[in-house]
């Protein structure tokens, strides 16, 4: 009978201690899972938008309508597990569930046979994509040699690179974003050498081209930034006396830093942000909300991510400073003029912060606000303001 009294009271709490262990398990699990979807890199990208009909005669594709695939612009398209790529142009003609474009070109892998793609705003694969004259090239990098285009100014496209090193002492250098690579940037080239500046485009850790880090893992521009110092440097010995830095989304976090903590910063006389991360607490918790994540939860993810005890679960080498990487709070420690262009279609890289770092530094942070354009698809989707926003503001940078 004492057993049955025993059991009768102990059982209920092994149940409740169970069910309890349970629940920790899997927000733990979850936990896990929203961390390394921030700080992994990602080896596959989703081919989500459906292609329902090719006409290479009329020269069309129609696509099932979803958020990539309405808005007007020239776009890569990707298919086949990225073994196929097009190009598609403007928007002919739509309805509510799909939209037909120019099919401006078939680079490779056979279109007519794909069911799903993906849009994405890289355009062009190689700079001679847009007819210039490049050298492939390596910063060297404290992690060993990083792949990088060399673009000469437009002065020096007739001899090329091979006559030896560039002579124009005004370089830009680009950093790509997250989950992309330096294809991400060709974009810019012609703007730039439009305006006399040899070009850049460079790798940097963990992005599939450059070499890896101990970790392998995205710091979120926290330790990138010294890839892109290296490639100042690499520009310093080749010549160049003033340097703009443009960053694309989260490469505009790491050369933030780069400006503000490298040993080269009195040479950068500029900063052009595309879409850029300005905090990463404002981003992820934009993201957060989109997704319905609730705000507990989102707390356990940056306190994972932030201190020496979260590397059990991150597999981080090292914690992420969040407050290193706010520019917002941070603003009065830039020092040179900056451009950015951010869309307010922008459901990714929330313009928020953009939006605050302007109000907080008018003296020298320009802001051009895009309106439907997606992420990091501004030149995409308005070529024209794009690159005369870039022009004007170059034109009157003091060297």
């Amino acid at each position: 009978m004492k057993d049955s009294r025993r059991l009768a009271v102990v059982w209920p709490l092994v149940l409740g201690v169970t069910a309890l262990l349970a629940v920790l398990a899997a927000i733990v699990a979850v936990l896990v899972v929203s961390v390394r979807s921030i700080i992994v890199p990602p080896r596959f990208r989703e081919e989500d938008i459906e292609i329902l009909a090719v006409d290479r005669h009329a020269g069309t594709i129609t696509l099932g309508s979803q958020l990539d695939s309405v808005v007007d612009g020239n776009y890569s398209l990707w298919f086949s597990g990225s073994r196929g790529h097009a190009r598609v142009g403007k928007i002919l003609s739509q309805t509510s569930e799909s939209v037909t474009r120019e099919l401006l070109s078939v680079e490779f892998g056979n279109l007519k046979a794909a069911r799903h793609g993906r849009l994405n705003g890289w355009f062009y694969l190689t700079p001679s994509d847009v007819g210039v004259a490049f050298k492939d090239v390596e910063v060297n990098t404290e992690l060993g040699p990083a792949p990088a285009w060399l673009v000469p100014a437009a002065q020096e496209q007739q001899s090329h690179v091979a006559a030896g090193q560039p002579r124009s002492d005004k370089w830009v250098i680009q950093v790509h974003g997250r989950a992309v690579t330096r294809a991400e940037t060709i974009r810019s080239i012609p703007v730039f050498l439009n305006a006399g500046y040899t070009s850049l485009l460079v790798s940097y850790r963990n992005d599939s081209e450059a070499p890896s880090s101990e970790d392998g893992l995205y710091a979120l521009g926290d330790s990138e930034w010294r890839d892109v110092e290296a490639a100042v440097e690499f520009a310093i010995d080749h010549g160049a006396q003033s340097i703009v830095l443009m960053g694309w989304s989260m490469g505009g976090a790491a050369i933030l830093q780069t400006a503000t903590r490298s040993r080269f910063a009195e040479i950068i006389t500029g900063v052009v942000l595309d879409s850029p991360v300005i905090d990463w607490v404002t981003v992820l918790d934009f993201q957060a909300k989109s997704k319905g994540v609730v705000r507990p939860l989102k707390a356990l993810v940056y306190l994972l991510l932030g201190s020496r005890w979260g590397r059990t679960f991150t597999g981080q080498r090292d914690p992420i400073n969040f407050a290193r990487l706010n520019f917002v709070k941070r603003a009065s420690e830039l020092q040179v003029p900056i451009l950015i262009l951010h869309s307010d279609g922008d459901d990714y890289v929330t313009a928020a912060a953009s939006k605050e770092l302007a109000a907080a530094r008018p003296d020298i942070v320009r802001l051009i606000s895009f309106t439907k354009a997606r992420h990091t698809r501004l030149w995409n989707h308005n070529p024209e303001l794009w690159n005369s926003s870039i022009s004007e503001w170059l034109s009157a940078l003091k060297r």
